[in-house]
């Protein structure tokens, strides 16, 4: 059967044998994750990521039993995130973003969550006419990143070390 804008689509929680065909199209749709220079986009770690946080918030399109499209959101009690909307090739234009992105929304909403961010990559235009037809709209803030771990740059942001100690007050009722 071919796909159409009606035709019945099914957009469930990832399990672990779409593995393979998640990595094969966020292969097609994100060239970055065919750079192996570039450990941090791994698609297999990202993967591994989100299954230990928040792994009812990962998405598949599915449509005669394969996978056309994913979505991933997350939610920290403050924001939403959304990232990892891809979407096959052959199936675009056929509204299985969209249908994405309402899922993700709706899986935020029903958390409470009040706000979805995401990021586009500044050339990729597109990208951001489709949100954009979608009712999102550029914030006015300069989103800064970064890497940390294995993954930090190589030269320190500073030349001072500063030692730093994490500790987590919960009250107790």
């Amino acid at each position: 059967m071919t796909m159409t804008t009606t035709t019945p689509l099914s957009i469930r929680c990832f399990e672990a044998s779409d593995t393979d065909a998640v990595v094969a199209l966020w292969q097609q749709a994100f060239p970055e994750y065919r750079d192996l220079t570039r450990p941090q986009r791994n698609p297999h770690l990202s993967i591994a990521n989100k299954m230990a946080t928040q792994p009812e918030l990962f998405f598949v399109a599915e449509f005669e039993g394969r996978v056309v499209g994913t979505v991933m959101a997350g939610y920290d009690g403050h924001r939403g995130w959304m990232y990892s909307l891809a979407v096959d090739v052959a199936q675009r234009r056929l509204g299985i973003g969209k249908r994405l992105v309402a899922h993700a929304e709706a899986a935020l909403t029903t958390r409470g969550c009040p706000k979805v961010n995401l990021q586009v990559l500044s050339e990729k235009e597109d990208i951001r006419a489709f949100y954009e037809a979608l009712g999102y709209r550029a914030d006015a803030v300069i989103s800064l990143g970064k890497r940390l771990g294995e993954y930090a740059d190589a030269a320190p942001a500073a030349t001072e070390k500063i030692n730093v100690a994490f500790r987590c007050i919960v009250p107790v009722a």
